[in-house]
């Protein structure tokens, strides 16, 4: 069997590895980014579907928040309808950002995707969604405490 999985964790961790260094001028460290990247993309967006988005716990989530927040990058606003719901929005700060990391997205994946033709890089996007799809069925499943049979 092809160690596939091993080659997309390594792509990813190299990337995450890459944007860590990248961004630590602007403060932004271990893959803070991405949540602010998500909450530029979705003001208003709660927590909790935030790090449904991303693929972490609420734990985690709550603490990338939270640095976030006390860096001044994003900002939580009570709900008019139900105070107990946060939602997130970006900062002057966090929107000033935000183009730098787009840049380094769109470079990074012209560099990832270099060689492929168009074609080939639609194909690889289509499998790659079909096997997030797959993994998160597992993902939903054990995150509400159950364990897979394997």
């Amino acid at each position: 069997m092809k160690e596939i999985l091993r080659e997309i964790g390594m792509i990813a961790r190299a990337l995450d590895s890459i944007s860590n260094i990248e961004f630590k001028e602007y403060e932004l460290t271990k893959g803070q980014y991405l949540y602010l990247v998500r909450v530029c993309e979705n003001p208003g967006i709660i927590q909790e579907k935030l790090a449904e988005m991303i693929k972490v716990d609420r734990t985690t989530a709550a603490r990338a928040v939270q640095k976030l927040e006390n860096n001044g990058f994003i900002e939580k606003k009570d709900d008019p309808q139900n105070k107990k719901i946060k939602k997130l929005f970006p900062t002057e700060r966090g929107e000033n950002v935000y183009p730098f990391i787009k840049r380094e997205h769109e470079y990074s994946n012209s560099v990832a995707l270099s060689g492929l033709s168009e074609k080939e890089a639609d194909t690889l996007f289509t499998l790659l969604k079909r096997i997030r799809k797959n993994i998160e069925k597992d993902w939903e499943f054990v995150k509400k405490g159950n364990k897979r049979n394997y």
